[in-house]
């Protein structure tokens, strides 16, 4: 929408804040030799360099800026006693995947004292970011493989700072295995676009700047005309009410399997206090049996089949492939005999049957 349609994304505060908080955070290590700028010079350039963009009212922008100032300077106080300067800062890359040209930036990289690299991505974000979060994010995971391919060192830390508690979160390097992922899933987004295959997904920041063109959303801005006389009830109309009909029967639905269940639940506790096994009603008559599941042992199972070479066919005790292998023609039939043997009950659940009762003259 935004890139091959032209479509134009509204201006947004948080993109301000965030822009301008990264401009003060590259001044301040952007420097020839040591020391950082002072303080002062470090909230002049904040206050030159303030975007007032997309704020809902002055008094909204103000409480920001007031903000932004208190961060910078807790930032500025842990920073400046131990200051020492980054091998690069808002550093371009380019890493070719097969062909594909991927392009970014990064916002600064240091050299560690074991001659390591480490990454570190600046962030606005309101909350911390968590250790599955920082472990699943692709766009350190990409970091790290633009690093080693421009240095030609190995990346040993990385780092998403969160400056609003100015807290450095911080994780291993990515192994072999998850750069591997990192590369199919650019190839997987580059055939999507050569093919021009982009299908709708939802993730926490739906709904984006163009949700009348998206199918999770487009429904909601669909503009109706006026129905006329004795006209029938056109399309759109129709799908709002059988939305609202749907909701309703689905109320209906959990109600009524509610009332079932407690009705099962009646004749499964008489049926089992009674010893019976069938019960009867004016019209009807339901059959109860307390069925079993059954299972095996995986000790058990594998000491019978690894002699053989047959574990591996099961693959750890895979329930539907030991049934097949019991039914396999090539399974020798004493091998069969003892896996039978070893058939444990698992668990039991009660089955009722329906059933409407006949009488004598019919």
């Amino acid at each position: 929408m935004q890139y091959l349609d032209g479509l134009k994304t509204e201006d947004k505060w948080y993109f301000s804040f965030g822009t301008t908080m990264h401009a003060c955070v590259e001044r301040f290590f952007k420097v020839s030799t040591p020391p950082p700028p002072s303080l002062e010079e470090l909230l002049q350039f904040y206050e030159q360099n303030w975007l007032s963009q997309a704020y809902e009212s002055p008094e909204e922008e103000a409480g920001y800026k007031d903000y932004g100032r208190d961060i910078l300077t807790r930032f500025w106080e842990i920073h400046s006693a131990d200051f020492h300067m980054p091998i690069a800062l808002e550093r371009s890359f380019y890493i070719d995947i097969e062909g594909i040209k991927l392009r970014g930036f990064i916002d600064r990289v240091d050299k560690l004292d074991s001659g390591g690299l480490s990454v570190i991505d600046y962030k606005t974000n309101k909350e911390l970011f968590t250790a599955d979060y920082l472990a699943d994010d692709l766009q350190l995971t990409i970091y790290q493989m633009a690093a080693e391919q421009t240095w030609q060192l190995p990346v040993e830390r990385l780092t998403l700072y969160h400056l609003r508690s100015n807290t450095a979160c911080s994780c291993p390097p990515r192994g072999q295995a998850q750069l591997d992922q990192a590369r199919r899933l650019v190839l997987e987004v580059a055939e999507n676009i050569t093919r021009e295959k982009f299908p709708a997904t939802e993730n926490q920041y739906c709904p984006c700047d163009f949700p009348e063109h998206c199918p999770y959303y487009r429904h909601q801005y669909l503009t109706i005309a006026p129905q006329a006389t004795r006209q029938e009830p056109l399309p759109g109309i129709a799908a709002i009410d059988a939305v609202e009909r749907y909701a309703d029967l689905q109320a209906q639905i959990k109600e009524l399997e509610k009332q079932l269940e407690e009705a099962k639940q009646t004749i499964v506790e008489y049926c089992q206090a009674e010893d019976l096994n069938r019960v009867f009603g004016s019209e009807h008559e339901i059959t109860y049996k307390l069925m079993e599941r059954t299972g095996f042992s995986e000790d058990e199972v594998r000491a019978i089949l690894e002699p053989e070479g047959l574990w591996e066919k099961v693959l750890g005790l895979d329930q539907s492939r030991l049934k097949q292998l019991l039914t396999d023609e090539s399974t020798a039939e004493d091998t069969k005999k003892q896996l039978e043997s070893l058939r444990r009950v698992t668990s039991t659940y009660p089955q009722l049957w329906l059933k409407k009762r006949t009488t004598e003259e019919e």
